[in-house]
């Protein structure tokens, strides 16, 4: 203990001081005693923290300083570790990806009878490379090209855009329905072509577009009602087979107004089966479920609420997205426009009396009664509750009852009923009708006395 101090322990600074004084010390070699040198040593007790190695710095410097490069040393083996396996993974998936096009393609060509395989080359030439001329539409999908075939056969291509929101999936899936529906309110698959990373569909070729054309301001001209009944007949045949003569049964889950295509003579033909899934069938115990479990797929606006919330598709959610087309056919409306649903103001006005006021000027005169009619039809199958909405065969005969009301369309004129059927109207069940179950007399400016079908002009 240094006199002068009163403290019964050293502070930092004097350790500090003696130790220095030690350090400086020159000890002479001698006979007696032999070499001298001061040895480090480790301070106990209260000085324990103090402690220093040979060059005078901190041991807890040192320590901190190897577990610094201990750290850095898993840092850099986690980040090449890191760095490799995405490399792998990557590699991987280039790998499967060329395996899965290659299985795809022996697939096809192996099963699918009546759809042509075409190459690059050949869908380059039909397009004139893809020339923006003959391009006909677009969507998230890519574009759509007017092409002509070697054999002068015009068609009309779909090419993905690379990452769209058709993936392989879809495109096999449409490949697959497509080859085995027959249907003349279905869009025909001539071919596909799969090769140089390109994903291309072709069909046969509409002329007059799509429906959603015809009702926006791109068409050229107006339709008049008995040919908007006409549309919205056709292409609910084209979804009644999907859900009754199909083997297996198909629900569409995208059915919409761009969705449906026009031939020459302005026949309906239910198109896109990307997202198409097969109905249930017999389980094991006999039973056919009533739904099918799948993650939800569609277009805002068209889609089934119920199928939404509960991930149930069931045909129903097809009848509730046509129900939605036929309300656009009857105001020209879009499903979502400014924040508006189409369904929920084509209730309020249904409920206000106002219907009228609300159907498209660009359908002419129209009796009273028909339209009406269509527009419960419409409503019906847009109902909350999926057991509240008609089946597919009894929107299929609601139409055919209002078509046989038309006076255009009275079934003893063969010329008069081909213009707004196309074919002939099949002899169908009134029952539907008889029932009344969306059938209401409460629309202002209808007359619905026996006998008496008036026609009104649209303000």
């Amino acid at each position: 203990m240094v006199s002068g101090h009163s403290s019964s322990t050293f502070n930092i600074s004097e350790i500090l001081r003696i130790r220095d004084r030690f350090t400086s010390w020159d000890f002479r070699g001698s006979d007696l005693f032999g070499p001298y040198e001061l040895l480090n040593f480790s301070l106990l007790g209260p000085y324990a923290y103090v402690n220093f190695d040979t060059q005078g710095k901190s041991t807890s410097k040192s320590k901190a300083i190897f577990i610094a490069i201990i750290l850095a040393a898993i840092a850099c083996a986690v980040t090449i570790t890191a760095v490799v396996t995405l490399l792998i993974v990557r590699r991987h998936a280039r790998y499967q990806d060329i395996l899965s096009r290659k299985h795809l393609h022996s697939r096809l060509s192996i099963t699918i009878d009546g759809v042509k395989s075409f190459t690059f080359k050949e869908m380059a030439l039909a397009t004139e490379d893809f020339n923006i001329s003959t391009q006909i539409g677009y969507g998230g999908y890519g574009k759509v090209y007017k092409g002509i075939l070697s054999d002068n056969t015009i068609v009309a291509i779909k090419r993905a855009k690379e990452g769209s929101v058709q993936g392989r999936k879809e495109f096999l899936t449409e490949i697959e329905m497509l080859s085995r529906l027959h249907h003349r309110n279905l869009v025909s698959l001539v071919g596909y072509c799969d090769e140089e990373g390109e994903q291309m569909l072709v069909y046969e070729f509409m002329p007059n577009g799509t429906l959603q054309d015809w009702l926006s301001a791109k068409s050229k001209e107006p339709l008049n009602f008995g040919l908007r009944l006409a549309i919205a007949l056709g292409s609910a045949k084209g979804i009644l087979y999907l859900h009754t003569e199909a083997d297996p049964p198909i629900f569409h889950r995208d059915i919409k107004a761009s969705n449906i295509l026009l031939d020459s003579k302005l026949t309906a033909k239910v198109a896109d089966f990307g997202l198409s899934r097969l109905a249930p069938v017999l389980d094991d115990e006999g039973v056919v479920p009533t739904h099918v479990s799948t993650v939800v797929k569609g277009t805002p606006g068209y889609l089934d609420p119920e199928y939404f919330l509960t991930h149930k598709l069931t045909d129903k959610s097809d009848v509730y997205s046509l129900g939605v087309v036929f309300l656009e056919i009857l105001t020209g409306k879009q499903p979502i426009s400014r924040g508006k649903n189409i369904v929920r103001e084509v209730n309020l006005a249904h409920q206000s009396g106002t219907m009228f006021s609300i159907i498209d000027s660009g359908m002419g005169s129209y009796p009273s009664e028909c339209v009406e009619r269509f527009v419960a039809l419409a409503l019906g199958c847009c109902q909350y509750r999926p057991e509240e909405r008609p089946s597919m065969l009894d929107v299929v005969r609601e139409l055919e009852n209002i078509l046989r009301m038309m006076p255009e369309t009275r079934l003893d004129s063969s010329e008069t009923t081909s213009k707004y059927f196309g074919e002939s109207a099949s002899s169908s069940s009134s029952a539907y009708a008889s029932r009344h179950l969306y059938i209401s007399s409460n629309v202002s400016g209808s007359d619905l006395i026996s006998g008496n079908v008036p026609t009104i002009t649209p303000r």
